[in-house]
Formats: C-alpha cells, sequence, structure tokens
C-alpha cells in the first residue's frame, strides 16, 4: 500500500507551521515533494515577476525559495539535461529580503496549524 506524498512547495507552506522548525531544531533533514508544484505555481505572476528581476526562470526562483531553507533538500523531476542544469543554477540566485518578503504575500505562510496536503 502506497504512503501518501506530503508537500512542501510555495503554494503549500503548511509544514512551515511547527513540522520543519520541529525538524530544524533536530537536525532532521526534509525532502521538499513536488517543489514547483508539478509546474503549476509557474505562471504565477509574482513568481514570474521576481524571476524577470533576477534574470531567472519562475522554477529557479521556487527552488531557490526552498534551499533558502536550513536542513531542506530539494530533488526537482526532470529528464532534461538541460533542465537539471538550469535547476542546479537556482543555487546561486541572490534574491533580496524584499523579494521574499513579496513572495511571502503572495504565497502566505501558514498562520495556524491545519493538515498537512499531499499528492
Amino acid at each position: 500500500m502506497s504512503r501518501p506524498i506530503r508537500c512542501y512547495n510555495l503554494s503549500r507552506r503548511g509544514i512551515e507551521y511547527d513540522l520543519l522548525p520541529w525538524c530544524q531544531e533536530r537536525q532532521i533533514p526534509v525532502m521538499a515533494y513536488s517543489p514547483i508544484e508539478q509546474g503549476r505555481i509557474l505562471h504565477h505572476p509574482e513568481l514570474i515577476r521576481v524571476a524577470k528581476a533576477y534574470q531567472a526562470t519562475p522554477a529557479q526562483v521556487a527552488l531557490a525559495f526552498l534551499l533558502e531553507r536550513d536542513d531542506v533538500m530539494v530533488i526537482p523531476k526532470t529528464s532534461s539535461a538541460a533542465r537539471a542544469a538550469e535547476n542546479r543554477d537556482a543555487v546561486s540566485l541572490d534574491i533580496t529580503d524584499e523579494d521574499w518578503a513579496a513572495l511571502d504575500a503572495a504565497f502566505p505562510p501558514p498562520a495556524r496549524k491545519k493538515p498537512l496536503e499531499m499528492l
């Protein structure tokens, strides 16, 4: 029997309320599953705006968001060498606090505990 997979990405941030801090305090790594929401978040206007400001793709910014967190591993699915290289370049983005705040406004972190979302 397969287990449901709990997502962590810009649009599904429920883990940030208490589970991610708990894991970070104990240095337990977390894998960000579905880091670009199977492509669904890539058309969000604010994500596109931030990406353009850094001459990056929306996917790179979405990956950079997760890579900014301690003890979070990001393994996006791809079968393309070019896309893998693009994904790798997300680590070199230096996004300002103002743009992170804009993404927080567009994709708000949880204000209360709630069930974690699954695929």
